[in-house]
């Protein structure tokens, strides 16, 4: 099993964000975990794209 980890910028970049608001989500609980590692928080990119899907499908059901 290959683990893809992406940075907080690299998270940024695939959600057309900055990296101050993915930080922000972290700090508040809303966005993609997050793990510590030494002085990084790096993202299971697995983990980034369940949680986009998540956002997809409440958007989805809230259209109804």
């Amino acid at each position: 099993m290959t683990v893809r980890l992406l940075t907080t910028e690299e998270v940024a970049a695939r959600f057309r964000t900055s990296p101050a608001t993915v930080r922000y989500w972290r700090h508040v609980g809303v966005g993609p975990c997050g793990i510590k590692i030494g002085r990084r928080v790096l993202y299971d990119e697995a983990e980034c794209d369940r949680w986009w899907e998540t956002k997809v499908a409440g958007a989805r059901r809230g259209a109804r």
